[in-house]
Formats: structure tokens, C-alpha cells, sequence
């Protein structure tokens, strides 16, 4: 696989995985009360901590890896049925207990959260997100790891953009719309899942190739 294509599939996964859309009517009921400037707010502080969050995974991931002694096809065995799981839950339109927890959907409701707990971590920045940007660090080179976080930026800046016009968005697609987005993100991601987990069973079990 080419440089190129290689970047373009992280690009497309962290796209699928963060799905902006199944943010929306999390992030408009968050901010139901809040004006406008509150909302801008809001989303500037959840798109950041996004980009540390993944941006500290490629940097730093490879380390947790060697301290944890997991090799590489493991983890894009594990990492890859988090992406089958969190597809699945996908499919049917739902956040899905790999994202978010009903403890954790019942304090973003009642408020006790501010919203950057749980909406940025772990709604889009979970276990899905973080482990899609270890798999595709594990390559040596800065350069490469810069390239990394150059596509997690973009994907963050298409996030940012979703949710500053969340409150025009919404309501245009409305729920059908929204759910239709978020299938074909999980149907993406769901064959992206499946492919990771086919190349790390080939790293465990070479006579599978």
C-alpha cells in the first residue's frame, strides 16, 4: 500500500470513528441553554481536546505498546474488534456502550458533566479513535508520526466545522438524516474493521497468508 493510500485510509477511518454526525444531538442537547458564543465555546474546547488526546496516541502509543509488552498484530487484532463493535452499534443508529456508557448518557442529561466529559472523551475520543491512531503509528520515523497528526487535524478541523453549525445542521437532517450518515460511516468502518483484523491474525499466524 502506497503513502498516499495509506494516510487516505487513516484519514477515512478516524472519520468513521469520530463520526461528527452521532455528535450532533448530543452536542445541541449539551448545549440546549446555552447562547450562541457558549456553543462556539463548547465545540473549540471539544475539538481540542480530541486533537490532544489522538495526537498524544501517535505520539506515544508505540512506548505504551513495548511498557505493556503487546506486539503490533495483537493490538490491530484487539483495536480492530473495538472498530467491529462500535460499527455494529453504527449500523442500528445507536451511540453504543463502546462510546458511551447509559451511566455516562444519564450525567451528560442531568448536567453534571460540562460536555467536554463524555462528549470528547470517550464519545469521539474513545477506544475506537485511539487505538486506529496507535495501529497506524507503529512505523518508525518522525516524519512519519507528523503525518499522523497532520490527518488528525484535518478530521478534527471537519469536527469542529460540524459542530459549530450543529444548531443548523440538526435540524435540517433531523433524525433520519443524521441516522442514515451515521450507517454508511459504520458500514465504512466496519469493512476498515475487518481488514485490521485480517492483517494482525496474518502477523499472529503467518501460515494464514
Amino acid at each position: 500500500m502506497s503513502d498516499f493510500q495509506e494516510y487516505l485510509r487513516f484519514l477515512v477511518t478516524l472519520t468513521a470513528v469520530l463520526d461528527p454526525f452521532l455528535a450532533v444531538p448530543i452536542f445541541l442537547s449539551v448545549t440546549s441553554a446555552a447562547n450562541p458564543a457558549g456553543r462556539r465555546r463548547l465545540a473549540h474546547i471539544v475539538t481540542l481536546t480530541v486533537f490532544a488526546v489522538l495526537a498524544g496516541s501517535a505520539l506515544f502509543g508505540e512506548g505504551l505498546l513495548r511498557v505493556i509488552g503487546a506486539s503490533v498484530p495483537a493490538f490491530q487484532v484487539g483495536g480492530g474488534l473495538v472498530l467491529l463493535l462500535m460499527a455494529l452499534a453504527m449500523l442500528n443508529a445507536r451511540v453504543g456502550e463502546m462510546r458511551q456508557t447509559q451511566a455516562e448518557a444519564r450525567e451528560l442529561e442531568s448536567g453534571e458533566r460540562s460536555g467536554v466529559v463524555p462528549l470528547a472523551v470517550p464519545l469521539l475520543a474513545g477506544p475506537g479513535a485511539i487505538s486506529t491512531t496507535i495501529i497506524n503509528a507503529q512505523k518508525d520515523g518522525l516524519v512519519h508520526v507528523a503525518a499522523l497528526i497532520v490527518c488528525i487535524a484535518l478530521v478534527c478541523g471537519v469536527l469542529w466545522w460540524v459542530l459549530r453549525i450543529a444548531d443548523a445542521v440538526g435540524p435540517k437532517m433531523g433524525t433520519t438524516g443524521l441516522n442514515i450518515a451515521t450507517r454508511l460511516l459504520g458500514l465504512l468502518l466496519a469493512a476498515i474493521a475487518i481488514q485490521t483484523m485480517a492483517e494482525g491474525l496474518k502477523g499472529l499466524f503467518p501460515g494464514l497468508a
